[in-house]
């Protein structure tokens, strides 16, 4: 979603893969192959948390292999002459009784606003911008920005709403690709969201008419 927001001169690149963790991500060698076409100038937005929060073993956890892991990519990244972003992991749909965001993701998020700190890059918290955006949408609206019963992963106008999150979250920073977001973008306050009744963007196709090369 976050392509709508930028100028043509930049592309997007989404490396992403369901059920990842950074670890998994180096050993499954997708790090190996995104630093292979990351390139001098280019930006990398690092998001991960919600599956690092699984895994199980001695010395495991937030503060320790999950911030060496950031590190990691952090340095590979500049290694490359490219600019690291991290972004803290937006909350899961978790409501107290009074209607607040309960914290589902531990020690996480702020293994990343610390690594953030002492590596001296940009953070983008996430997950404080969806604390506020479930919250303003409420008990009764906030299931929208969730693909049907799920409580961890987006539809289509939730994914919308966070990517101009971390809009707001470039320009807060004072990001240099700040300059190639769209003219006339206007600012984004995550405690006022769009009505979920007015989002009006089609869902992409499922399928294809065109018949593939080969057998």
């Amino acid at each position: 979603m976050i392509t709508a927001f930028f100028k043509p001169e930049i592309a997007v690149a989404n490396q992403g893969e369901s059920g990842e963790s950074l670890r998994g991500f180096v050993a499954e060698r997708r790090l190996a192959k995104l630093m292979s076409v990351i390139r001098a100038g280019d930006w990398l937005f690092i998001q991960m948390g919600h599956n690092d929060q699984k895994e199980r073993g001695e010395g495991v956890g937030a503060f320790t292999t999950y911030k060496q892991s950031l590190r990691e990519f952090i340095q590979l990244t500049r290694d490359h002459g490219a600019t690291p972003v991290l972004v803290t992991p937006m909350n899961r749909l978790t409501f107290d009784a009074a209607g607040r965001i309960t914290n589902s993701l531990g020690d996480y998020p702020e293994a990343v606003r610390q690594t953030g700190g002492e590596e001296h890059v940009a953070v983008i918290d996430l997950n404080a911008m969806s604390k506020q955006l479930y919250e303003a949408l409420g008990t009764n609206q906030a299931h929208n920005a969730f693909a049907g019963n799920d409580t961890t992963h987006h539809s289509d106008y939730g994914s919308y709403e966070l990517a101009k999150c971390v809009v707001e979250g470039i320009r807060e920073a004072n990001l240099p690709l700040a300059k190639y977001l769209a003219d006339g973008l206007p600012r984004f306050d995550p405690a006022h969201p769009d009505s979920p009744a007015a989002f009006a963007i089609p869902a992409e196709p499922l399928g294809t008419v065109q018949r593939p090369y080969g057998q």
